[in-house]
């Protein structure tokens, strides 16, 4: 069996791990390999709408109210203090189910404290604050899927 029979094998196998799972990119390098393959995402990803979106409405709407102008104005994704999902996967606002969050809303952190955790292919990687600040807005959910790029959260 060639090289490329090989590859083009484990190709297969990474795409249909995307169609299975639903997400939209995923990547995979080990030494100078490197994979990349990506899809367009579906029109209304109706499957996972009940699963997480429920939890975040609840939180989101207390501060949207009590803090209107700051929300009109600048979108989550173009914030200046948005922490953004460096990869897709599931997020996790604990190291544990039964551990506190690693953060909470109006918690003051430090550049470089661990602010949640995204598992990508069974890997579970901490993400770290990039900046020191307060956390005035969380929005994402725990164990909810995320794209890369997506803001998590939003530190000022």
């Amino acid at each position: 069996m060639s090289s490329f029979d090989l590859d083009a094998k484990f190709v297969r196998t990474m795409a249909k791990l995307l169609e299975e799972s639903g997400l939209t990119e995923m990547e995979y390098s080990e030494g100078e390999r490197r994979i990349r393959l990506s899809r367009a995402a579906p029109p209304a990803p109706m499957g996972y709408a009940p699963a997480y979106a429920p939890a975040p409405v609840a939180p989101a709407a207390a501060p949207v109210a009590a803090a209107p102008a700051p929300a009109a104005a600048v979108a989550p994704a173009q914030h200046p203090g948005a922490v953004k999902s460096p990869m897709v996967g599931t997020a996790y606002m604990a190291s544990e189910p039964s551990a506190p969050p690693f953060v909470k809303e109006g918690d003051t952190i430090k550049a470089g404290q661990t602010i949640l955790i995204i598992e990508a292919m069974k890997v579970m990687n901490p993400i770290k604050a990039p900046k020191g600040g307060t956390v005035t807005q969380i929005l994402v959910a725990n164990a909810q899927p995320v794209e890369f790029g997506q803001p998590l959260l939003i530190v000022e």
